[in-house]
């Protein structure tokens, strides 16, 4: 499923609202992928209100210093964030645990100026990747878009980007998709615009994760995220029985052909996944009770994670990780 570049030339104010109504929507008018509400409280009801807590880097994989160099590492690393299946061998945890170690060489690596002057080739050498990455050219292009617009409006630090949001998620997600515009996730599905803001949502929830909720994570309003429509959650909820693809589909991903970017195929499996996992949250709030509510605003971080870097591992009788 292709899930990479610019969506939108123009940006639109962010709105948890308008994500959830408008991948609500597709999914009730979906042709090729439906939610299945037995799946849901099948696995609901196998976590008898039980939601096991995910660390932010349970794998050891990302850079943490506590400080604005954490920042920009995350920021790079959504950048990146997209399009790893074409090439069987290469995961996130290569891109994440790459880019790690570059930084951990130059502490100046990821610096605004060194954005900008990447090339493909570069950035394969910087990953230690034996061969070409997927995109790899788009990659790069996107890594000099956000290190010229962070050094024409932010000082070349993203830090100061987030500083920007005064402690809001959802004006940082704005303030990102107005500045990059790699991170405009918008499509048009049967005539209505459909909004998903998939890497833009994972950057807040990466600094909520890796901060702990406190300094450059902290956001009155972590609420308002929403989960991210990657390649590897629909997978694993369609294991569980949660989402199901027509035969076409079915056969189409089944044989890993591409879904090309902005089909009816590729947005409703990725807008279906947002529905169903907000309708799982909504089904859990009864069984986790209000003081846990809190810790479900993660189960997008947590979830996703946990599937990126061990979905291979999952069955599909096991309960997810919320």
């Amino acid at each position: 499923m292709a899930d990479h570049g610019e969506r939108n030339a123009v940006a639109a104010p962010f709105s948890s609202l308008a994500v959830r109504s408008s991948t609500e929507w597709v999914a009730d008018h979906a042709s090729h992928v439906s939610i299945d509400p037995a799946g849901i409280a099948k696995v609901v009801d196998s976590l008898h209100g039980d939601l096991p807590a995910v660390s932010w880097d349970f794998e050891g994989i990302h850079y943490f210093d506590g400080g604005p160099l954490t920042a920009q590492y995350l920021l790079v690393l959504d950048t990146l964030n997209f399009c790893f299946w074409p090439d069987g061998d290469l995961h996130y945890d290569h891109l994440a645990a790459g880019l790690k170690r570059a930084l951990q060489r130059d502490n100046s690596i990821f610096d605004a100026k060194s954005l900008k002057s990447f090339t493909g080739i570069q950035l394969r050498e910087l990953l230690e990747w034996p061969r070409p990455l997927p995109l790899e050219d788009e990659r790069a292009r996107l890594l000099a878009e956000v290190g010229t617009e962070l050094e024409r409006s932010f000082d070349g630090q993203a830090v100061n980007l987030i500083l920007a949001a005064s402690g809001s998620a959802v004006a940082l997600v704005e303030l990102v998709a107005m500045h990059f515009p790699g991170f405009r996730d918008h499509s048009v599905y049967k005539g209505h615009q459909v909004f998903l803001y998939k890497r833009a949502q994972i950057f807040v929830a990466d600094l909520w994760g890796a901060f702990k909720g406190q300094g450059l994570g902290a956001f009155a309003d972590i609420a308002a995220i929403t989960m991210f429509a990657d390649y590897i959650v629909p997978a694993v909820l369609r294991q569980w029985g949660i989402l199901n693809y027509s035969p076409k589909l079915a056969r189409i991903v089944d044989n890993l052909e591409e879904l090309s970017s902005g089909t009816e195929e590729e947005i409703e499996i990725r807008a279906c996944t947002i529905a169903a996992v907000e309708m799982l949250r909504e089904k859990l709030r009864s069984k986790a009770g209000k003081e846990r509510m809190h810790k479900l605003v993660l189960d997008q971080s947590d979830l996703r994670y946990s599937l990126q870097c061990r979905g291979s591992a999952y069955h599909p009788a096991r309960p997810p990780v919320l």
